[in-house]
């Protein structure tokens, strides 16, 4: 199938970017990699009036050390942050999350602002995002205001960006985790997790399991309080409301959750003792 018809802007620039999206407002959808919205154009699951493409945005397409933070700007695709030195040093979750999204072709397309507009529960590098506890920003034509990664969605597909805003960086916070673990498990290949967690340091966060990716918060505590991996592991489900659906049921997904963290945590060096 063809898109539905509809209008369409190449912007040149951010600063076109951000006029147009404040000129037209919820009529227009901005495009990134495109690996997301236009199969779901395609087949006429979505539309829209206005597409924008940020494509010639090479502005917003960077990896760079900040002070305290390491900045991605939003067109950074999947596939440069696999050999980039500074992802690679501060942030190897965020490798690991990019390198298990679908193949070479959507890695090289797919953009981190793309997948965080987005708002998809299952998406590997939201996910990893919110357990490195990064910011987005958010930017109009009239100034910038910043989103902790955690907040950004809320609910599949909808964000806290307004009309006019565009995602144009995210910033993790240094020094990177000292341990962190990325494990994901879904059915054939190229397929969107069924459940997926991250583990940095003292945080837990997971995907595929409720409306948006959201933070372990019982694990955390658990842990905090001294309990081993496997009594911590076990709360990772709590205050979850994982889908029932064609691909797995919210039993199992609750299952495969505590199954997961465990392992992420283990593999990752947590080290608290298990009780006698």
């Amino acid at each position: 199938m063809i898109p539905a018809s509809l209008h369409y802007h190449r912007a040149r620039d951010l600063t076109e970017a951000l006029e147009l999206r404040q000129a037209y407002g919820d009529q227009l959808r901005p495009l990134a990699g495109g690996q997301s919205l236009l199969p779901a154009l395609k087949l006429r699951r979505d539309r829209v009036d206005t597409l924008l493409d940020l494509g010639r945005v090479t502005e917003l397409s960077y990896v760079a050390h900040r002070d305290d933070h390491l900045a991605v700007g939003a067109l950074t695709r999947y596939h440069l942050l696999l050999g980039d030195p500074l992802v690679d040093r501060y942030a190897p979750l965020l490798a690991a999350a990019a390198a298990a999204v679908g193949d070479p072709q959507v890695r090289h397309l797919g953009t981190v602002g793309g997948a965080l507009a987005q708002a998809d529960p299952a998406a590997d590098l939201p996910l990893a995002l919110v357990a490195l506890d990064a910011v987005v920003v958010l930017r109009s034509a009239t100034g910038a205001r910043q989103v902790p990664a955690a907040e950004l969605a809320v609910a599949p597909g909808v964000t806290v960006c307004r009309p006019d805003e565009l995602v144009t960086e995210v910033r993790v916070p240094l020094p990177g985790p000292a341990r962190w673990r990325y494990l994901t498990f879904a059915r054939p290949a190229l397929e969107w997790s069924v459940v997926a967690v991250a583990v940095a340091d003292s945080r837990v966060a997971l995907a595929g399991m409720g409306p948006t990716i959201r933070r372990a918060y019982g694990v955390e505590a658990a842990l905090a309080e001294g309990a081993g991996v496997t009594v911590a592991a076990a709360r990772a489900d709590e205050g979850c409301d994982p889908p029932d659906d064609v691909r797995a049921s919210a039993a199992y997904r609750r299952h495969l959750s505590r199954v997961l963290v465990a392992r992420a945590l283990t593999d990752s060096g947590t080290t608290v003792e298990e009780p006698r």
